[in-house]
């Protein structure tokens, strides 16, 4: 699995001019399900979501993680996330995972995420969303599972 993940000060999903999440300050994070992928992937990249530090300390330094910190986690499906773009001008999907392995995996995220943390909020699945964010820094990182 693979993830972008960008500190916000606040981030929301919209799909069909409907709010279907929000978070204040927190993570952003966009995820593609790669073909191949598992439940140790999304368990293994839930881990690194909860406790990559990217707050500043007291100091100022990149020393803090979501869970010491507090604040939010907005999980968005991102199917393009797993796309092949090594050549070519156009991408491949051909390395993504299918549609419901990939949905499968993502609600496997998503519901442990929400046992895991207590501030969660989702994209939808499958849907045309409009994502908003502020990204506080910039920071932003790509987090995968298979590196």
């Amino acid at each position: 699995m693979i993830a972008l993940i960008q500190r916000v000060t606040q981030a929301d999903v919209t799909v069909a001019g409907q709010c279907v999440g929000r978070i204040g300050p927190g993570i952003l994070a966009l995820v593609g399900v790669a073909a191949g992928d598992g439940s140790a992937e999304a368990d293994r990249l839930l881990d690194r979501l909860l406790t990559y530090r990217i707050f500043p300390d007291e100091t100022g330094r990149m020393n803090r993680d979501l869970v010491q910190r507090g604040g939010g986690l907005l999980l968005v499906p991102q199917f393009t996330l797993a796309a092949d773009t090594r050549k070519g001008n156009r991408p491949g999907f051909s390395t993504a995972a299918p549609p419901e392995a990939a949905r499968r995996l993502f609600d496997h995220l998503l519901a442990s995420a929400r046992q895991r943390h207590p501030a969660v909020a989702s994209g939808e699945f499958g849907a045309d969303m409009q994502v908003a964010l502020v990204n506080d820094g910039p920071v932003t990182f790509i987090l995968d599972t298979a590196t």
